[in-house]
Order: C-alpha cells, then sequence, then structure tokens
C-alpha cells in the first residue's frame, strides 16, 4: 500500500468514525467469503456499516478524531479487524451474538458505546443487555403513561362510582313513594275496624 493509499484509507475511516456514538471493532477471521458475505448482508439490513481494516491505519484515523480518546481501545487491534458503525448501541453486539449460534466468529474485540469503553469478547452479553434509545424511550414513555392511566382508570371508577351512587339513592325514592300509600291503607282499616269493635 502506497503512502497515497495509506492517506486516502485514514480519510475513510475517519468519515466512518466521525460523529460516531456507537463504534465496535471486531474480529472476523476464520468466516470464510461466504459467511463475511452473509454477515454484512445482515449487517446492512440493521443499519450497521462494517469496514475490514488495518489496525495500524484504524489507530492512527482514531487519534486524529477530535473530542474521543480511542486509545483504550488501541490494545485490542491484533490480527483481523473490522470496524462496526451503527446509531444504535446494541444492534452490533446482538448481531455479532446471533451470528455465533452458528459459527465460532466474530469476536468482540472493543467497543465504544455511550462515552464508556468495552475491551473483550466476555463484554459481549452486556453490549447486548444496553438498551437502544428507542428502547429507552419506549420505557420512559411506558412509566410515564403508567401513572396516567392510573388516575384515568381511577377517575373512570369514581363517576361510575358515583353514577352507582346515585340510582341507589333515586331507586329508594321511588320505592319510598308506594310504600308510604300502603301504610296509609291499613291505617284506614284501622280505624274502620276500631268503630266496629265498639
Amino acid at each position: 500500500m502506497t503512502k497515497d493509499q495509506k492517506v486516502v484509507a485514514i480519510q475513510e475511516i475517519k468519515d466512518l468514525l466521525q460523529d460516531a456514538k456507537v463504534v465496535y471493532v471486531a474480529d472476523l477471521e476464520g468466516l470464510n467469503a461466504g459467511k463475511a458475505s452473509d454477515f454484512r448482508r445482515q449487517a446492512f439490513k440493521q443499519n450497521i456499516k462494517v469496514k475490514v481494516v488495518k489496525n495500524t491505519l484504524l489507530q492512527k484515523a482514531m487519534e486524529q478524531i477530535e473530542g474521543v480518546d480511542y486509545s483504550e481501545m488501541f490494545q485490542s487491534f491484533k490480527g483481523n479487524s473490522a470496524i462496526m458503525i451503527s446509531e444504535t448501541a446494541n444492534a452490533p453486539a446482538k448481531l455479532i451474538k446471533d451470528f455465533r449460534k452458528k459459527e465460532e466468529k466474530p469476536a468482540l474485540k472493543s467497543a465504544f458505546v455511550q462515552e464508556t469503553f468495552y475491551i473483550g469478547d466476555n463484554n459481549l452479553d452486556t453490549l447486548v443487555s444496553i438498551k437502544s434509545r428507542e428502547e429507552m424511550i419506549g420505557e420512559i414513555i411506558g412509566l410515564l403513561q403508567s401513572p396516567i392511566q392510573r388516575v384515568v382508570s381511577a377517575l373512570q371508577n369514581k363517576s361510575e362510582a358515583v353514577e352507582a351512587t346515585t340510582e341507589e339513592v333515586a331507586a329508594p325514592a321511588v320505592e319510598e313513594t308506594p310504600a308510604e300509600a300502603a301504610p296509609e291503607a291499613p291505617a284506614a282499616d284501622s280505624t274502620d275496624e276500631t268503630p266496629a269493635a265498639e
């Protein structure tokens, strides 16, 4: 690779990394062309950019990125490396884990997610369990809706209870009218009976 080619390659990596919030470095070594192509296809469907890179060029590109010190990841840059860029924090980890149900690779080398570094494949499950922005927003909305739903439910129950109480109050009033009329009749009978007894 000529010096000019290296400059171009470093710039391409920098363009990928610029403003990236989720950066994974994985080892794809051992995947044949067909499996590597299948992995890329699945990544593409999930909006994950995958690029196989030379470790030295990746390190140089990362050193030139302002605002993030990627130096913690450099120790993991050995052997074959591919960078994975995503908008969703756990998407690359899920893809790697799903793919490994059938294959030994890819293996996680390191990751930069939500301003935290994860070094080593042993962090894969931790990364899978990180909630994506959409999942967190969904949970927050659910939590916010929960008290509102309780209030609405309580108000509905209260209005139903008020309606039921109103019906109960109205119902005895209707029943009392005939009941009052009924005692008057026996009272009249008793006055009739009293003179008869005399």
